[in-house]
């Protein structure tokens, strides 16, 4: 990871005021990674729109990490079935 594109952990969490121990329960269930540079924890910026998900599902629609880490799988279950789709649709269009 690249420093220039790393946020603060404990700043995203004042900006968006969330408790930092739901950003490291993320981290030890997988969903996200986070990187320490000199014992300070950082978000990696690529991750920040998934994050922002994470919240809304957690602090919106009161939703257990467990159910986040299902919604995930799910979702990512049915992205690769549509692009699986796609390229079996690519793939039959050159037999038409």
């Amino acid at each position: 990871m690249q420093t220039e594109h790393l946020i603060a952990v404990n700043d995203f969490c004042i900006n968006h005021n969330i408790e930092v121990s739901f950003i490291s329960s993320l981290q030890e269930t997988g969903l996200i990674e986070i990187a320490f540079v000199e014992e300070t924890a950082f978000l990696d910026a690529d991750q920040l729109q998934q994050v922002e998900k994470f919240m809304r599902f957690y602090y919106d629609l009161d939703i257990n990490l467990e159910g986040i880490e299902t919604i995930t799988h799910l979702l990512r279950r049915v992205n690769s079935m549509q692009e699986e789709i796609i390229m079996l649709r690519n793939r039959l269009s050159l037999y038409e």
